[in-house]
């Protein structure tokens, strides 16, 4: 079941992670893939995993052309399909660790906030502008925890919809009465978030830590 630090669903437990340590991300720096790339996932991680890594790159390549309803689904889609929920105290022996996209593909395995982050990348790669998308820190109110989506804003005052790896299909955030939005951030902002329109803006996305400990795994080392 998806496990998110439960400090998250409350102002306390924002106010525990929500401490100024970097600036916002470097997109590109974790999403290059080369030849030399490829064959240490293949050594490292084995031919399945290589093989999600060239699908990943025609999947950014081939569809930056698309419209933009066909690049949510796709990436819902391939994200969702290619990829197997495991809990970070499983999969990383620790208790919340947000990966990199190609930590998650080369492992081929991780949780909510895993998904989130490699949509919203995936999604800036193929040209989505970063100020209609989203990682939201929800309440999945069936499950009684914390959850992480990705949501994606035609205008700021659009409702939201919403990519979750729980529930495969793409609808708006009016339809998800099963999720209850907390706090919300992008690359240049964090939003304390509601299910219509972009939510009240309460800082930079610099004031949330893993996040920036994202960025510096990302620019250091891809996996």
């Amino acid at each position: 079941m998806p496990a998110v630090n439960k400090g998250a669903l409350n102002a306390a437990g924002i106010a525990l992670i929500v401490f100024s340590l970097c600036c916002g991300m470097v997109l590109a720096a974790g999403l290059l893939i080369d030849q030399s790339l490829l064959d240490r996932v293949e050594k490292k991680y084995g031919s399945a995993a290589k093989q999600r890594f060239v699908d990943w790159q025609s999947l950014i390549e081939n569809g930056k052309s698309w419209p933009e309803a066909e690049k949510l689904e796709r990436v819902n889609d391939f994200f969702n399909g290619n990829v197997e929920f495991v809990d970070d105290i499983i999969l990383w022996q620790k208790t919340d660790y947000w990966a990199a996209p190609t930590e998650f593909l080369a492992k081929g395995a991780g949780d909510c906030e895993d998904y989130s982050i490699a949509k919203y990348f995936t999604l800036v790669e193929m040209g989505v502008d970063e100020s209609k998308l989203r990682i939201t820190y929800v309440k999945a109110l069936e499950l009684n925890q914390a959850h992480m989506v990705l949501t994606y804003f035609d205008s700021p005052r659009a409702v939201p919809l919403v990519l979750d790896n729980l529930k495969p299909g793409i609808v708006a955030a009016t339809q998800r009465r099963d999720l209850q939005p907390v706090y919300s951030f992008n690359g240049t902002g964090l939003w304390l978030a509601k299910s219509k329109g972009s939510g009240q803006h309460v800082g930079g996305s610099d004031r949330l830590s893993m996040w920036t400990e994202l960025k510096l795994r990302m620019l250091e080392s891809p996996f």
